[in-house]
């Protein structure tokens, strides 16, 4: 037993590197792309908002699939769960109710990040990630935006810490954390869940749906990755502009080379289309899309992943963000489609079909290298830093 309680340690009693948890990320999200399609959570949200509204008859979609069974859906109840169970193994898991102007500020967010991912065809992680990683022009489009969106969300939350703290001052709760002065049960609970989840799997499996059981089980993983490493988006466009931290800017910069590397494979060898995941949003639905959902995920304090394992480990602010995410998303479609806009929103643009292969490998590289050199720079000099 003191074996498996030391194993037990290393693994939740302390965080993990955020370097590692980057390349951990990116080998998942290249094995999914090899199972069937790379990690987005905007198509799970965007399926949970059409099933709220079709439920309360606002649209009508004979085609829907229910959130247990679309691959979408299912990754991020992965994540979700994951988030959760990583959460309870380490005994940090509680109920944390943000104030009043708190909960709005996530639920705004969570607007915007469905708007936002709408326009740019995927959220930060669908849209940028996993389509730059695809070599599609869009993903970098995206990033543009997201630094910019990062940057004016950050003005307005210093502006709002100066001018109306009030906003977001009030008390804060915290239910069921676990005791510092006793054992904690909490991961019993966690160990309880993540055997649930692999029974729910295999239940997938027999029953026919083994690739649904899988989906989830890639959701699990990358949710437990996530929670246990504080890895997070949010803070690789955010904390260069307000505390100057670079770590996760660098560990973001890695997990796109790294996921780069395994998309181009699995193309170059014809293993993948190579039309695949390349969006037709390179131009003002990258670029606009990245700004809204950079200011959103700001506010918010999560992103398309961020929100979800952060909801599930507790935090009520981004209960509020998920929520809204999926509906911001289904309301930002349909308006998209009903005016015709979604036809407008750019070109879809394969790197290597303009630039030949190693010249888009070289192009990826070299901007996520500048991404990281300037947030080691600012980390040491502080120029662009608020804070």
């Amino acid at each position: 037993m003191r074996a498996f309680a030391e194993q037990h340690a290393a693994l939740f009693r302390r965080p993990w590197p955020v370097l590692t948890a980057a390349l951990l990320v990116a080998t998942v999200n290249v094995f999914l792309f090899a199972f069937d399609r790379p990690w987005t959570a905007s198509a799970g949200m965007r399926n949970w908002g059409d099933w709220m509204l079709t439920g309360v008859g606002l649209v009508e979609r004979p085609d829907l699939l229910a959130p247990w069974l679309s691959s979408g859906s299912l990754l991020n109840l992965g994540v979700l769960a994951g988030g959760c169970a990583g959460a309870l193994l380490s005994a940090e898991f509680a109920v944390r109710v943000a104030p009043r102007g708190e909960l709005v500020k996530g639920a705004l967010g969570g607007l915007l990040l469905g708007g936002g991912a709408m326009l740019a065809l995927g959220c930060n992680i669908g849209g940028f990630l996993s389509a730059t990683s695809a070599l599609s022009l869009a993903g970098l489009g995206m990033m543009l935006g997201l630094v910019a969106g990062a940057f004016l969300g950050l003005r307005y939350l210093l502006w709002e810490l100066e001018h109306r703290p009030a906003w977001s001052r009030g008390s804060a709760r915290v239910l069921g954390a676990a005791a510092t002065d006793r054992p904690s049960r909490q991961p019993l609970a966690g160990a309880l869940l993540l055997l649930g989840l692999l029974l729910a799997a295999l239940a997938y499996g027999r029953r026919g749906y083994a690739p649904q059981g899988v989906f989830l089980l890639f959701g699990v993983a990358l949710g437990v990755i996530f929670q246990r490493s504080r890895f997070c988006l949010v803070r690789a466009f955010r904390e260069p502009f307000m505390t100057g931290d670079g770590e996760h800017t660098r560990a973001a910069a890695l997990a796109v080379v790294v996921s780069t590397l395994g998309f181009t494979i699995l193309k170059f060898a014809d293993l993948k289309d190579r039309g695949e995941w390349v969006f037709a949003s390179a131009g003002i639905g990258a670029l606009a899309g990245g700004l809204v959902f950079g200011v959103g995920m700001t506010l918010a304090g999560g992103c398309g992943a961020g929100a979800i394992w952060r909801a599930g480990e507790g935090q009520v602010k981004l209960w509020a963000t998920v929520a809204c995410f999926a509906l911001g998303a289904s309301l930002a479609r349909l308006v998209l489609v009903g005016t015709g806009f979604q036809q407008r929103l750019g070109v879809a643009v394969f790197l290597p079909a303009v630039v030949g292969w190693s010249g888009a490998l070289l192009l990826v590289v070299v901007v996520m290298a500048a991404w990281a050199a300037f947030a080691t720079w600012n980390e040491a000099s502080r120029r662009f830093s608020a804070l």
